[in-house]
């Protein structure tokens, strides 16, 4: 019985890496996104990035938030989202305080903003052969 159970197991974690191997195959690498604050847009401008905001206003068109490092950013093409929710945008860099919002996703009224900080510095410095 316990080698029945063992070999369950094994086929089990057999099924779960090819269901691993296959998301990973899956995954559009074709046009990565930079992990960007506002401080870092600049060295970005025209280019696919990422970035949190903190929303202080949205009228559904142009939505203006705080960046993870303080500063206001303008985002463009935003649905309607409410205020005070933190809200992840992957888009186009217009300028250095704007982007053009292509997907974006609703983390909710709370977010840690200093480990998001210290992710864009990883993604820009040092280990940024690991975020592209």
């Amino acid at each position: 019985m316990l080698h029945i159970i063992l070999l369950q197991i094994q086929t089990y974690r057999s099924d779960a890496g090819l269901q691993c191997l296959s998301l990973f195959q899956d995954m559009d690498t074709s046009s990565p996104s930079v992990f960007v604050n506002a401080e870092l847009l600049r060295m970005h401008v025209g280019k696919k990035v990422r970035a949190v905001v903190h929303v202080i206003q949205s009228d559904g068109e142009i939505t203006t938030g705080k960046s993870t490092d303080e500063h206001q950013l303008i985002v463009k093409g935003l649905p309607h989202v409410s205020l005070m929710s933190y809200v992840e945008v992957i888009g186009i860099a217009e300028s250095d305080q704007s982007i053009r919002t292509e997907t974006w996703t609703n983390f909710g009224n709370t977010f840690d903003t200093q480990s998001y900080n210290q992710v864009c510095q990883l993604a820009n410095g040092e280990f940024k052969g690991l975020f592209l």
